[in-house]
């Protein structure tokens, strides 16, 4: 642990130990006693909103006095396993511990950190413990507690987790793209780093730390971060942006991953996939660039692979593929409403500070209308309906670049007139043969071939009729759920 003295002399400081600080001498050294207050500590540390919880040897529990210890961590034995592998191996796995050592004056301080407990309740050999006040409690025996931890544990949010610790001011605004978070935010750039400090930390990007330092937090690493390669708990989490020369994956000629955080790199990522999906064309004595997709569609797709996804999968990040026909999006997770809901549904996000922020910076839309405005650019450029795929741990969007009606399958035709229902419906207007027909710009010798595809799409459960009993040329439908 860095800093470690300041730590113990902030702890020490505390007017008396609390549900997540213990002191103790040496009478604390059975293992399964320290797994017991391992547990306990952690727990309580979720319970009142702590990142970290402590157990200090050394440390006199009325004076806070430093009076030293003998007990030894790296030596003490279970049988022939040593204590950390033997503790790592009866407690739970979502979280993390610490044990460090240091001589103050003399007199030996043994510090476990113990990380609070995220998704679930921290368990030692079964069972769960909890603080309360400075006595080690059963948890089951705490039924209302029990239900308050729980209540905490289904709040937890990735965001919020310190992806760097034991920094100064100073190392925080070189490790932060601090001029991007005001231009963003369309502030004037503060004269003073204090100034900039309490913005950071109004926004939970920093949070001031027990030893009086500060941590980066997963969020403010996420957007900000000059480069994503100095948090080692988010980096694999970067932007992944890959170009293909051909329709299959055989033929990349770009494998880029992103250096920056998202906000701080996101105008450079869009700029980068508009022009490889850009084709020139020669007009007169011109030339110029043609984009295959509108730049808002692209944005909204990379900003809701960014908010949605599931930042507690593990080693993986959005991935970004562009290939001459077509642009895949996949981020981890699969999402939270049902797909064919995306346009008509309230925004829902599982990473609130991070959706709540690329709003404030503008890169993503207000009140979750990212999907209709990519609907809308669909139908307004006659391209065909995004597909949306789930597996097992991602999601993937595909935008496709154009097709002419009569080379798209039927299943792409079906997909488009289901996306035009929905979005004629978010403004209490059916659609008809005709608004379907001015939608793939068709003239009216094509009523007979988009009446088949009507049929197609009721016959899916897509679409259905106001009104069954009207004449079939007066026919107007809604989507299945309107």
């Amino acid at each position: 642990m860095e800093n470690l003295e300041k730590l113990i002399n902030e702890l020490r400081n505390l007017p008396k130990e609390t549900p997540w600080v213990e002191f103790k001498i040496d009478s604390l050294s059975d293992p399964k006693d320290i797994g017991e207050y391992i547990c306990a500590l952690g727990n309580s540390a979720t319970l009142y909103d702590k990142n970290y919880a402590y157990l200090l040897w050394g440390i006199h529990d009325q004076t806070h006095e430093i009076v030293g210890t003998k007990f030894d961590y790296l030596h003490k034995k279970i049988g022939n396993d040593d204590l950390i592998p033997w503790l790592t191996q009866r407690l739970s796995k979502n979280f993390n511990f610490e044990f460090d050592n240091i001589v103050i004056d003399n007199k030996k301080v043994v510090v476990l950190k113990i990380q609070k407990a995220i998704y679930q309740t921290i368990r030692f050999m079964n069972n769960e413990y909890i603080r309360i006040d400075t006595q080690k409690r059963s948890l089951k025996d705490l039924p209302q507690i029990e239900l308050k931890l729980w209540d905490k544990l289904r709040s937890f949010n990735f965001e919020s987790l310190p992806a760097k610790e034991s920094l100064s001011q100073e190392n925080v605004v070189a490790l932060l793209d601090c001029q991007k978070y005001f231009d963003l935010k369309n502030i004037p750039f503060p004269s003073e780093t204090r100034l900039i400090l309490h913005y950071f930390i109004e926004d939970k990007i920093i949070v001031r730390q027990d030893d009086g330092l500060y941590s980066i937090t997963n969020l403010g690493a996420l957007l900000l971060a000059k480069k994503l390669s100095d948090f080692s708990g988010v980096s694999r989490k970067a932007i992944r942006l890959v170009v293909y020369s051909k329709q299959n994956r055989n033929s990349p000629i770009r494998d880029y991953i992103g250096q920056k955080g998202y906000a701080s790199g996101f105008e450079g990522l869009i700029e980068s996939i508009i022009t490889y999906t850009s084709s020139e064309s020669i007009q007169g004595a011109l030339r110029t660039n043609e984009n295959r997709y509108p730049e808002i569609m692209i944005r909204e797709t990379v900003a809701n692979a960014l908010i949605h996804q599931d930042l507690s999968i593990s080693g993986t990040g959005p991935l970004i593929e562009v290939f001459p026909d077509r642009i895949e999006v996949t981020n981890p997770g699969k999402p939270l409403i049902d797909t064919k809901r995306f346009i008509d549904n309230p925004p829902r996000s599982r990473n609130e500070q991070l959706a709540s922020l690329m709003r404030q910076f503008h890169i993503c839309e207000e009140l979750g209308s990212g999907w209709d405005k990519i609907a809308l650019e669909c139908e307004d450029y006659n391209l065909p309906a995004p597909s949306i795929n789930v597996y097992d741990e991602n999601t993937k969007v595909t935008l496709y670049s154009y097709i002419p009606y009569n080379k798209q399958t039927m299943d792409e035709r079906v997909a488009a007139c289901y996306m035009h229902a929905c979005i004629r419906w978010m403004n209490h207007d059916p659609i008809s043969n005709s608004t379907l027909r001015e939608r793939f710009k068709l003239d009216a010798a094509s009523s007979p071939n988009i009446s088949k595809l009507i049929k197609a799409s009721v016959k899916n459960n897509l679409i259905k009729p106001v009104d069954p009993n009207t004449m079939p040329r007066n026919m107007r439908y809604y989507p299945f759920w309107g």
